[in-house]
């Protein structure tokens, strides 16, 4: 038989977790973009930015996740400030500029994710 030697090297022992890591703040990204639509999403990142969090330590991914915690509960605060300012009428204001805030906070995380960069926290 002729037995031929596969000469790719392997991965590094961690590249396949930071691929993996990679990935997952991706879809926590596009799950916090759906979330201003439906709002359930949002709850489902949360709690995978928690569940996952450790395994983030010492990564890039690190700074993500403390981004996109920082985005959720402090979009939820304003969130619900707003709601309650509805009847005074200062509430559609909080909401819309709630609302952009947060679009902003997902775009530059994801565009910071693509770049392979951390955010500054």
């Amino acid at each position: 038989m002729n037995d031929v030697i596969d000469a790719t090297p392997a991965p590094a022992p961690g590249a396949a977790r930071l691929e993996s890591l990679k990935q997952l703040t991706m879809i926590i990204y596009i799950l916090q973009a759906a979330s201003l639509f439906v709002g359930v999403t949002g709850i489902v990142a949360i709690v995978m930015n928690y569940v996952k969090r450790d395994d983030t330590v010492g990564t890039l991914y690190e700074s993500h996740f403390t981004w996109q915690i920082r985005t959720f509960w402090w979009g939820l605060l304003w969130a619900v400030v707003g709601f309650i300012t509805l009847f005074v009428l200062v509430g559609f204001a909080i909401l819309f500029a709630n609302f952009v805030w947060c679009i902003y906070r997902i775009v530059k995380g994801f565009l910071n994710w693509n770049d392979g960069k951390p955010m500054a926290v």
